[in-house]
């Protein structure tokens, strides 16, 4: 039984399709084959049936019963089975003692203690006193020289807001 079972794993193993018994195919490209071959001959394709256990088993639909209770493959699959059912007893899950840490942020807060005023393009906002609490208005200076201003739009155009004009 050793030499059949290291014959089966043997990549460059000649094996024959079942969908044409010309084909001779090496056992490495044997699954992409049975791809293509099975494309190629609906007509044999839908006469056989593929095993349960191990797809490259092509066996004629009325045998496939008999097949099935007789498969090599079927041992190993069986032994996984049993393998896996015991071990799902023996498997027990530590309960997690992970907690969400504390949340130490207050949006609403920092939103009122926010001492930097907002960007505005072109313009530099002076204010003699940085603190929250400080009424002082701020008085906004442009860094353009005199006679310029700030543009109203960006420099360039989205080719989606041409607002319609055909160019």
């Amino acid at each position: 039984m050793e030499k059949t079972y290291i014959d089966s794993l043997d990549p460059e193993k000649l094996l024959q399709c079942p969908y044409d018994k010309n084909h001779q195919i090496r056992a490495c490209r044997f699954p992409y084959h049975l791809v293509k071959c099975r494309k190629n001959h609906p007509d044999v394709a839908n006469k056989l049936a593929t095993c349960p256990f191990n797809a490259r088993h092509q066996v004629p639909r009325a045998e496939i019963s008999h097949h099935i209770s007789s498969c090599d493959d079927k041992s190993c699959i069986e032994q996984d089975v049993v393998n896996q059912t015991r071990n799902l007893g023996q498997e027990t899950l530590a309960e997690s003692t992970w907690q969400c840490p504390p949340c130490d942020e207050d949006w609403d807060k920092d939103l009122w203690e926010q001492t930097s005023t907002p960007f505005v393009w072109g313009t530099t906002n002076y204010c003699g006193n940085n603190s929250p609490a400080s009424n002082i208005v701020m008085e906004h200076k442009s860094n353009l020289a005199s006679g310029m201003r700030v543009p109203k739009s960006l420099p360039y155009v989205l080719p989606w807001k041409n607002n319609g004009n055909a160019q």
